[in-house]
């Protein structure tokens, strides 16, 4: 939950925002290569699927993004990144940003990758409950830190799964 106990809101993220992406990428990604403004604004030129979380105040919270590697009857889809302001994880912001990209994957019927650290126990939790396995482990993958990665893999959801829609 965000700050003062109210629901964040997930939106499509603001070009006005890639400045708070980049201030919490240094913020929680200070040994791993954090992204600048520029790859965020290039993410959303290319017509990747970047969400924000909001607060009531409507400021960003966290952001998330994923890009559609393949289209059509083998879509695949790549989770480029979830981040979560420090002051209000574990409250549910990521598990929110994480469903909407799991939502958009799916209208396309597309399986979905990513790559998460080993060590970032709460983000694999996160991951295996909403379906993703490890499929394998890229070492020294986040530079400059040499922080091992696992790759993780959620197929294509079924008709049965998505509640008989086809």
């Amino acid at each position: 939950m965000a700050r003062g106990g109210v629901e964040p809101f997930v939106a499509k993220l603001r070009r006005k925002d890639v400045a708070r992406c980049a201030e919490l990428e240094r913020r929680l990604f200070p040994t791993d290569d954090p992204w600048p403004e520029g790859a965020f604004t290039a993410a959303l030129d290319r017509g990747d699927f970047y969400v924000g979380a909001y607060d009531p105040a409507d400021s960003l919270i966290g952001y998330a993004g994923l890009a559609f590697v393949a289209r059509g009857p083998r879509a695949e889809a790549e989770v480029h990144t979830i981040a979560v302001d420090p002051e209000v994880q574990g409250g549910g912001v990521g598990k929110k940003l994480l469903r909407r990209l799991l939502d958009r994957a799916d209208e396309e019927r597309a399986q979905v990758f990513l790559e998460v650290r080993t060590d970032n126990e709460a983000a694999t939790a996160l991951y295996r409950r909403h379906g993703f396995e490890v499929v394998g482990v890229r070492k020294r993958y986040y530079q400059p830190s040499g922080a091992d990665a696992y790759t993780m893999r959620r197929p294509v959801r079924s008709a049965e799964q998505e509640g008989g829609a086809v």
